[in-house]
């Protein structure tokens, strides 16, 4: 049993004993009493289904992912368009360093990119302008 962030108990954990599976691939062993034998199979999964599982993680952590899981890590914001294409720039070297990163080139205000990142639940936000495109060598 697993308890979630609002304290509630869920089986994940199952032993399930299978006498379809060996028909179905027409498994047999050889027994002691030199006659042919279908096998039982059990199946274990400690924590129950995949989907199951990604479920209660996905509530248990209210969808905000520990950094290493979360599928997006850094989404790059430029303050308006004439900022994608250094946007880019510094997502390819996150990518080169095995970072999960994205660039939002919509034409939207920075202050609508920051919500929608929020709700979309980025861990970082990296915003990029003027003074940080002329402190660095990326251009």
């Amino acid at each position: 049993m697993v308890k979630d962030a609002l304290g509630r108990k869920w089986q994940l954990g199952t032993i399930q004993v299978d006498y379809n599976l060996p028909e179905r691939f027409e498994l047999e062993y050889t027994g002691a009493d030199n006659l042919k034998h279908r096998p039982v199979m059990i199946h274990r999964a400690p924590f129950g289904s995949l989907e199951r599982f990604i479920a209660v993680l996905i509530e248990h952590c209210a969808g905000n992912f520990p950094l290493w899981l979360s599928p997006e890590q850094v989404i790059i914001l430029g303050i308006s368009e004439k900022f994608n294409e250094y946007s880019q720039k510094v997502s390819e070297l996150l990518k080169n360093s095995d970072i999960r990163a994205s660039v939002d080139e919509r034409d939207e205000k920075i202050g609508r990119k920051i919500r929608d990142a929020e709700v979309r639940k980025v861990p970082y936000m990296l915003i990029v302008g003027e003074k940080k495109q002329r402190a660095t060598p990326y251009r």
